[in-house]
């Protein structure tokens, strides 16, 4: 070629990096002078003279002026980079089942702002290799600007969640790292001004003011207000039947009736639940003067009949006659379901008892609250084989069906931030039912240790509640038309 090319290197920038241009037109930029060297070889010329002002016109600084620093440059982009793929894997890990598997379109939304971050975050990870380039995109820093404050927000958010119980979680050992990173990067990134590329700034700050406020509320929402809303209700009967004589035994048969409806705006999960028929034996006296006498000495026998009092009327006694279940433990009853059971027990014609009673009970726990893993809780464990986990020697404790299973939060969000929840519960024909959520009982070592303080947070939390229902026949009226034998 017959004229030599006018070559300009301009002043490096701040980061190093100096513009390249032939002819006034900018062919590329260099970081040092082997780049430069490749960049005319690509242009068509390999023997340009960079020494030589002829061909090459020097700019601020010299062929030997190169202030870049590629390790520094390299290391800075490569955490950069590690720090946003890990926060999008966090943040889609916390959001995807919430946004796939949420039962209210507040938590669905929640899930989804933490996805939809996720892919922002993986975009500026993208972003990073441009910006911590030769910066061919103007956009590319403000991208990378963005990530790094959805990390740091909800960086920020999952600490401010940790510190309100301060439990141990897996997943601490992602989100508090990540926090000192995305402090890092954010500040080094407003030292930068990486911004400076978007045509509109104040637009994109108030893009991201207006997205932050919008997560704060949704989560706000599905986590405190729409779960506190709904309230419970419960349709509970509990009837006798017409008793029937046994033709081939001296027994009666008693039919007895039971029936559930959820008649609030809410479904449940069923924790543990117990119908009992007692038959009632008391002391009579026309004088009336038992219920002056023996009324604390029924109380004081444990009999939990001390509260009540008739004139002529008093040691009232019961003694359990039938108990069953209604529902398996971890049945999920939807908002209008409704069930019956017909149950039938026999007792002799010759009991001395005045009266019958039956007690319902149910205790539930809302599905807008938590959810149960009801694969595991569902299954009875029996407490008097050995070798079980849930074994207990009959002289520490009842022989029972136990059952254990994880509870989970309403919110994602909220499970990876607290120590794992369990549910458990107990039934045994000869006690009451027993039941607990904690993440610190444990049926090891007989009844296992139980943090009461924290059993009543957790049933606030989760909103546990007992429904109960009774009923009383007397035997006179179970009896008449039974005729005597």
């Amino acid at each position: 070629m017959s004229i030599r090319p006018w070559v300009v290197v301009e002043a490096p920038d701040a980061r190093g990096l100096r513009r390249v241009t032939i002819g006034g037109e900018t062919v590329g930029t260099s970081w040092s002078l082997r780049e430069l060297r490749k960049t005319l070889d690509r242009l068509g010329y390999p023997d340009v003279d960079v020494e030589d002002p002829a061909s090459v016109c020097w700019r601020g600084g010299d062929s030997r002026t190169w202030p870049d620093r590629a390790w520094r440059r390299r290391t800075t982009s490569v955490l950069m980079m590690l720090g946003l793929v890990a926060s999008a894997v966090l943040n889609g890990l916390i959001g995807w089942p919430d946004a796939s598997g949420a039962l209210t379109f507040a938590q669905r939304i929640t899930g989804a702002l933490f996805v939809l971050s996720a892919l922002v975050q993986a975009a500026a990870a993208i972003s990073v290799l441009d910006y911590w380039g030769r910066r061919q995109s103007r956009f590319s820093g403000a991208i990378v600007l963005l990530g790094v404050l959805m990390s740091f927000a909800t960086d920020s958010l999952l600490l401010l969640m940790w510190l309100e119980e301060r439990e141990y979680t897996p997943y601490m050992l992602a989100f508090m790292p990540l926090w000192c990173w995305a402090l890092w990067a954010l500040v080094l990134l407003l030292r930068e001004k990486s911004w400076k590329g978007v045509p509109q700034p104040r637009k994109f700050a108030a893009g991201v003011f207006v997205s932050a406020l919008l997560t704060s509320l949704s989560l706000a929402y599905s986590t405190m207000y729409q779960p506190a809303v709904a309230p419970m209700r419960f349709a509970l009967k509990a009837d006798f039947g017409t008793a029937r004589a046994d033709r081939a035994r001296p027994f009666v048969q008693v039919p007895l009736k039971l029936s559930v409806k959820n008649t609030g705006e809410v479904s449940v999960y069923v924790i543990i639940n117990d119908f009992t028929v007692y038959g009632r034996t008391a002391k009579y006296s026309e004088q009336g003067e038992l219920v002056k006498k023996r009324w604390k000495e029924s109380f004081d026998k444990g009999t939990g009949t001390g509260e009540e009092s008739e004139l002529h009327v008093d040691q009232l006694e019961y003694a359990k006659i039938s108990s069953g279940r209604f529902y398996a433990p971890g049945t999920l009853l939807g908002s209008g379901r409704e069930d019956t059971l017909q149950h039938v027990f026999e007792i002799p014609r010759n009991v001395p008892y005045d009266l019958l009673r039956v007690d319902l009970q149910i205790t539930f726990m809302r599905q807008d609250r938590g959810r149960i893993d009801v694969d595991d809780f569902e299954k009875p464990n029996a407490s008097w084989i050995k070798g079980s986990p849930y074994y207990c020697h009959p002289s520490v404790c009842r022989e029972s069906l136990r059952y254990h299973g994880r509870v989970h939060h309403n919110n994602n969000l909220v499970d990876v931030t607290r120590r794992p929840t369990y549910v458990t519960a107990e039934w045994s024909p000869t006690g009451g039912p027993m039941y607990s959520i904690s993440s610190s009982y444990d049926f090891a070592g007989g009844s296992g240790s139980r943090d009461h303080a924290e059993e009543g947070r957790e049933l606030g939390r989760f909103g546990v509640s007992t429904v109960h229902a009774s009923s009383e026949v007397s035997m006179a009226e179970l009896l008449r038309s039974i005729p005597s034998p």
